[in-house]
């Protein structure tokens, strides 16, 4: 499992590289805010179902498995497997806009008004819960396991790259595969440019169904979701949706401070602090997951406290800070003064997120921002 702890690593680099790119040039640059949102958007509950949907490929491997694959070569099995996961995918994001249970789901991925590589990364709590229904067919003609994660792991990453808001056009390959310069268009609000663009890799299935688009030169790319949830509240992110769909209303919406400018020093503090909790994330699976069950547990809490506390955090609120600062001086306290943690780099990661929690007293956003929020006055 340590082997995935550098590509996490990576992941961060890059995100917060595209991030910094993108602000330099003055394209569009993404409040930190709202990086630190899409990287944490999906902690826990994400990794939890996505635990699910594999279990259940593995049993339909298993248990429904007609092994029309046993008699093919290996490269052969590979390379149908990339293809139709890559199709199968096409319909899932598909039926995803077209269905209001599955859209309640995906929406919070479109709720992202900024084009960047964080946007790659922010997703529903329930993603993968939804997930396994369109790729169990490969598991009944006979996809091993190892096969489906690999090409799946495959797909995801080249996926997170096309939302590259650094990459200029790439010439031919922007008409035959999904890049950043076509995917882009896919993210937009603007009515001519709402449902097309639905492949992950292969821009195949869009040219074979109807729904490939390009940008047109008389309409700019206008990103987000109309009637998007407000603020950067994960619960509020990824709730709000099926209240909407179940109750055919909006539910309650806080009065909402602006968080599209909160101040330089406030911005960079959200910023380290998120990026000091996926530290976190990322020593725990270098680290193997090797910890008893109660000590996971506890610390799948704390990812997850100080996830919706850095969402209070970024909106300025008295509630977010002390949430915070409790979560970032109480987690190393438990793990080295109660469970016994002596690991040099654990201790150096829990430290930082201590000193974190100790500064953010005197420089975490707080009450009394005189800001004006993008949805409405505070």
């Amino acid at each position: 499992m340590n082997d995935y702890a550098w590509p996490l690593a990576l992941m961060v680099l890059l995100v917060v590289g595209d991030a910094w790119w993108l602000r330099r040039q003055g394209r569009a640059a993404p409040p930190w805010h709202d990086v630190v949102f899409n990287l944490n958007s999906g902690h826990v509950l994400l990794w939890w179902f996505r635990g699910l949907e594999v279990a259940g490929y593995a049993w339909l491997s298993q248990h429904v498995n007609l092994g029309w694959l046993e008699a093919w070569p290996r490269w052969a099995v590979w390379s149908f497997t990339f293809i139709a996961w890559d199709f199968c995918f096409y319909w899932e994001h598909r039926l995803h806009h077209r269905w209001a249970p599955l859209w309640a789901v995906h929406v919070v991925h479109h709720e992202g008004e900024h084009f960047n590589l964080s946007l790659g990364v922010r997703n529903s709590w329930f993603s993968s819960a939804t997930s396994l229904p369109f790729f169990a067919g490969l598991a009944m003609v006979g996809v091993p396991l190892t096969v489906f994660l690999v090409v799946s792991g495959a797909h995801y990453s080249i996926q997170f790259w096309n939302h590259c808001g650094s990459v200029p056009r790439l010439a031919w390959l922007d008409r035959w595969l999904v890049t950043p310069w076509n995917h882009r268009i896919h993210h937009a609000a603007n009515p001519e440019y709402r449902d097309k663009n639905f492949g992950g890799t292969l821009r195949l299935w869009d040219h074979l169904f109807g729904t490939a688009q390009d940008e047109l030169l008389q309409v700019p790319v206008r990103y987000g979701v109309d009637g998007a949830t407000p603020g950067v509240d994960p619960v509020r992110a990824n709730l709000a949706p099926f209240w909407r769909w179940i109750t055919g209303r909006e539910g309650p919406v806080p009065r909402q401070r602006e968080t599209a400018r909160l101040p330089a020093a406030r911005e960079g503090w959200v910023l380290t602090g998120g990026l000091v909790l996926f530290a976190l994330v990322i020593y725990h699976v270098y680290r193997e997951g090797r910890w008893p069950p109660g000590q996971q547990a506890c610390l799948f809490a704390a990812l997850w406290l100080g996830t919706v506390a850095l969402g209070g955090l970024s909106e300025a609120r008295a509630w977010g800070r002390t949430a915070w600062m409790a979560v970032a001086l109480g987690t190393p306290l438990l793990f080295v003064a109660g469970f016994g943690l002596r690991d040099p780099l654990g201790v150096a990661v829990l430290a930082a997120l201590a000193l974190h929690g100790v500064g953010t007293g005197t420089v975490g956003a707080g009450p009394g921002s005189a800001l004006t929020s993008r949805h409405g006055s505070s």
